[in-house]
C-alpha cells in the first residue's frame, strides 16, 4: 500500500490528506456544538461560550513561536500526527469526566486551551506542507478545499450532533469524535510528506534563540507583509467580536433558547463557506490578490454584520450569514496564496506560526471583551428604556440579545474601513508586485 501511495502526485497526496483530515473536523466541529449547548444550558448567558473562543487561542498564541521552529526542523507529517493524536486525547478526558459526573464548565476552558497548544504545531505543518506537495499554481485551489472542508464541518455539525445527542447522548458525540481523529491519522501513516533541503545560508548560525525570531524578522523586514498581517490582524478581532464570540448567544437569547434556530443560522454558515470554497477552488480568486481581502473583505462586513444585526427572523440571519460567509474563502485563499508565493518553503513552518500567532491574538481579545461587552453594557443599554433603546430600538428592537445585536452594527462599520484601510498604505497595496516570489519550488527530499 504505501509503495502504491508513494506513486501518486503531490496533488493526489494532498487530497487523501484533506479528505480524511475534513472528517476528522466534522467529528470536532459536532462535540463542539454539543458542548456550546450544554454550556449554554448550564449558565444562560454569553459570557462562558465566549471564554470558550478566549482559552482555545491563548495557548495556542504562545506556543506557536517555539512550533514553527520545530517544523521546519523536524519531520512535519510526525507533527501533525502527534498534534491529532493531542487532541484526541483532549476530547477524551471530558468523555471521561462527562461519564463521572464531573464535566464542569472550567474543564472545557482547560481542554480548549491544551487542544489550542496542539493545533499550533499541526496547523502550520499542515500549511507548510502545501508547499512541497502542491505545484504553485495550485496554492489558491488549495486554499479553497480547505475552506470547503471547515465550512462543510460547519454544516454538518448542527444537524448531526442533534441527530447523534439524541440516539447516543454527550458522551456518544464525543466518542465518535476520538474515532474521527483516529481517521484523520490514516493517510499520514502512509503517504510520504517532502522534508526541505536548506540551503547553506538557512544552516549559518542557527540556534533555537536565533530560529524564534526569524519568522517575525522576516516579516518585519518587509513591509508589506507586516502591513497585510496588520489588517488581518484587525479582521480577525472585528470577527471574533461577533461572529465567534456572541453568534450562538444572540440567536439563542433572541429566540427563546431554540436550539433548532441556532442549528439552522450555523448551517447557514457553513452553507456559505461551501459555496465560497467551491468557488474558489475551480475559479482560483481574482487574479490581484490583493482585492481578493480589501474590497470583498469589505464588502463581506457591510452586508453581512448589517443584515445579521437589523434581521429579527431566523431566515434573515441565515441569509444574512450565508451570503456574507460566501466571500470569506477567496478573502483566506487570496492571503494565504500571497504568502505561500513570498515565503520561501524552508522559512514556512517559522514565518506562518509567528504570523498565525499575530494575527490570532486577535481572537483572544474578541473573545475576551465581548462577552462582558454583551452582559453588562450592551445588553443593559438595548433594554426597554436603556441609554441605547431610544436611539437604536427601532431599527434593531430592544430586549433579550439586542445589545448583541447592536454589536453586529458596530462591527460592520468597523470591519469595513479596516478592509478599505488596506489601499491606503502602498507597500500593502503593492505587495504582489513590489515583494518578488520566492525563486523556485522546494527541493524535496521523500522521507
Amino acid at each position: 500500500m504505501t509503495q502504491r501511495l508513494s506513486n501518486l502526485s503531490g496533488m493526489q497526496k494532498f487530497s487523501l490528506i484533506w479528505f480524511a483530515q475534513m472528517l476528522s473536523q466534522f467529528g470536532t466541529a459536532t462535540t463542539r456544538f454539543s458542548l456550546m449547548i450544554w454550556a449554554y444550558q448550564q449558565t444562560g448567558q454569553a459570557t462562558p461560550l465566549a471564554l470558550l473562543g478566549f482559552f482555545s487561542y491563548i495557548l495556542f498564541i504562545l506556543i506557536s513561536p517555539v512550533a514553527g521552529v520545530l517544523v521546519d526542523r523536524v519531520d512535519r507529517r510526525l507533527v501533525m500526527i502527534l498534534g491529532d493524536l493531542g487532541a484526541a486525547l483532549m476530547t477524551a478526558m471530558l468523555l471521561i469526566l462527562f461519564s463521572s459526573g464531573q464535566l464542569q464548565i472550567w474543564h472545557l476552558y482547560i481542554a480548549e486551551a491544551l487542544t489550542g497548544a496542539f493545533e499550533a504545531f499541526q496547523i502550520p505543518a499542515y500549511s507548510a506542507s502545501i508547499s512541497v506537495l502542491v505545484p504553485r499554481g495550485q496554492y489558491a485551489r488549495v486554499s479553497g478545499m480547505r475552506s470547503f472542508s471547515d465550512a462543510a464541518a460547519q454544516v454538518i455539525a448542527p444537524a448531526l450532533a442533534a441527530q447523534l445527542l439524541y440516539a447516543f447522548g454527550l458522551g456518544g458525540v464525543m466518542l465518535i469524535d476520538i474515532g474521527s481523529f483516529l481517521i484523520g491519522i490514516v493517510p499520514l501513516l502512509f503517504i510520504s510528506i517532502p522534508i526541505i533541503v536548506h540551503t547553506a545560508a538557512d544552516h549559518v548560525q542557527r540556534n533555537f534563540r536565533s530560529d524564534l525570531a526569524t519568522g517575525i524578522r522576516y516579516i518585519y523586514q518587509r513591509p508589506g507583509l507586516m502591513g497585510l498581517m496588520g489588517i488581518y490582524f484587525g479582521i480577525n478581532l472585528t470577527a471574533a467580536l461577533t461572529y465567534y464570540a456572541i453568534l450562538a448567544p444572540m440567536v439563542l437569547a433572541r429566540t427563546g433558547g431554540d436550539q433548532i434556530a441556532l442549528g439552522n443560522v450555523q448551517a447557514a454558515l457553513g452553507v456559505g463557506g461551501i459555496i465560497g470554497g467551491v468557488l474558489m477552488t475551480f475559479w482560483g480568486g481574482p487574479k490581484k490578490r490583493i482585492h481578493g481581502i480589501f474590497l470583498i473583505g469589505a464588502f463581506s462586513f457591510l452586508t453581512g454584520d448589517f443584515l445579521m444585526a437589523v434581521g429579527r427572523t431566523t431566515p434573515v440571519w441565515m441569509f444574512a450569514i450565508l451570503f456574507a460567509t460566501i466571500f470569506v474563502p477567496i478573502i483566506v485563499g487570496s492571503k494565504q496564496t500571497i504568502w505561500q508565493s513570498k515565503v520561501a518553503p524552508e522559512l514556512q513552518g517559522r514565518v506562518f506560526a509567528a504570523r498565525g500567532a499575530i494575527e490570532q491574538l486577535a481572537m483572544p481579545i474578541g473573545y475576551l471583551f465581548a462577552g462582558p461587552l454583551a452582559d453588562k453594557l450592551f445588553e443593559p443599554a438595548m433594554r426597554p428604556g436603556g441609554a441605547l433603546a431610544n436611539v437604536f430600538g427601532g431599527l434593531l428592537g430592544t430586549g433579550p440579545g439586542a445589545g448583541m445585536v447592536f454589536m453586529f452594527l458596530c462591527t460592520s462599520i468597523a470591519g469595513t474601513t479596516i478592509c478599505l484601510s488596506g489601499y491606503l498604505f502602498r507597500s500593502v497595496r503593492q505587495v504582489e508586485s513590489d515583494l518578488p516570489d520566492h525563486v523556485a519550488d522546494a527541493v524535496p527530499t521523500p522521507i
